[in-house]
């Protein structure tokens, strides 16, 4: 019951990952958003990861997982309950700052219970688990595309539906709880902070939330921008992005058995350079499916990968390193999404050249990696 309450957790975190891209050109439409509003909108999406994450780590080293979980889920279905009566650009921005707050309080708390039951086996658990984020995510633009044809109200609905399914089952299973003294003291807060280890996992997250977030929520914009019709568009992100995510997480599992964690995440950045930098480059559907696939196969274990390591150097303040280390890939998130808005300008034909950032963040994440392997 903890790995279904778990994966269950994963797969909405999964679907709202994707929605902000996916409900982006319908919102576009309807308010006349801008690029720079956009960015704006994905900033406060950030902001709310930041809180959830950085704030739940003590609460579950201290009082277990369920108060975490619970109260992460909650957020997300109360926020996507209002974002239909969104009466523009304003409350937008509010809906998304709470559904990003709920979303880190989840991401956190889902992996740190991973890690908990993980074991030794820490990394091959939470790339199993983040599996079911791709799933969510590609279920997401797919719903979009093909069963409620570009409605964010009706997807809004339905995630939200699920959102509550998912939240009744949490608040009935049995979570583990800290031993009695087990927490966030001040000599555990100064070993953590003062680790460099710790600093690089914030980097390497950092760099690779800005490229996948990128991707998420730019690349349909990009592609309809290159001619490509939304519904198409949307079906590249899903059916190539999203699956990319999902069978590279099915890949990746031989792989624990032969190279170490930070040898997966080297080689995982120099494919995403690779990748990224090709899906800019083409205004054919069929390219840009294969090149954006790609790029979700080479994206897919570095997230929880990273996390892994994370829970595997700090055990025993895990769920607060992990909120340190999420909390600063969502930084990513808002600071690439800041960057990509303001590159673009007001011309949605601007993202190509903003979408740069990728390629050159994956190569960066890389040396970030290097360094890493030397000081751990």
């Amino acid at each position: 019951m903890l790995i279904t309450a778990a994966i269950l957790a994963i797969f909405v975190y999964g679907m709202i990952a994707a929605m902000l891209g996916t409900i982006l050109p319908d919102l576009s439409k309807r308010f006349n958003l801008t690029p720079k509003q956009n960015g704006t909108i994905a900033l406060a999406q950030g902001i709310g990861l930041m809180i959830g994450s950085l704030c739940i780590g003590p609460l579950i080293d201290s009082q277990g997982f369920k108060p975490g979980l619970v109260l992460g889920l909650a957020l997300i279905a109360l926020a996507l309950y209002l974002l239909p009566s969104a009466k523009g650009y304003g409350n937008i921005v509010v809906f998304l700052l709470l559904l990003g707050t709920g979303g880190g309080i989840i991401v956190t708390g889902a992996n740190a219970l991973a890690a908990n039951i993980g074991g030794d086996n820490q990394a091959a658990v939470m790339n199993f688990l983040n599996l079911f984020f791709g799933l969510g995510g590609l279920a997401t633009p797919f719903i979009a595309a093909n069963l409620v044809r570009g409605s964010s109200t009706r997807l809004c609905y339905l995630t939200a539906i699920l959102t509550t399914i998912t939240l009744a089952i949490h608040a009935s299973v049995t979570m583990p709880t800290p031993p009695a003294g087990q927490g966030l003291s001040l000599s555990t807060a100064s070993t953590l902070l003062g680790n460099p280890a710790l600093w690089l996992l914030c980097a390497v997250l950092f760099l690779y939330v800005s490229c996948e977030v990128g991707v998420w929520n730019w690349l349909p914009r990009h592609l309809i921008a290159q001619g490509i019709p939304e519904g198409r568009a949307l079906n590249i992100l899903s059916l190539g992005f999203a699956l990319g995510l999902l069978v590279g997480r099915i890949a990746v599992a031989p792989l624990f058995g032969m190279l170490t964690p930070q040898t997966v995440l080297v080689i995982a950045g120099i494919l995403m350079a690779v990748t990224t930098y090709f899906a800019l480059q083409t205004r054919k559907p069929g390219v840009a499916w294969g090149a954006v696939f790609l790029a979700g196969v080479a994206m897919a274990p570095v997230f929880p990968t990273t996390l892994a390591i994370t829970g595997g150097i700090f055990s025993a303040t895990a769920a607060t390193a992990i909120g340190i280390v999420a909390t600063s890939g969502w930084v990513g998130l808002a600071v690439s999404s800041r960057i990509i808005g303001a590159v673009a300008g007001d011309d949605p034909k601007g993202l190509k050249k903003a979408l740069l950032l990728l390629p050159a963040f994956s190569i960066l994440m890389v040396v970030v990696t290097l360094v890493l392997r030397g000081v751990e």
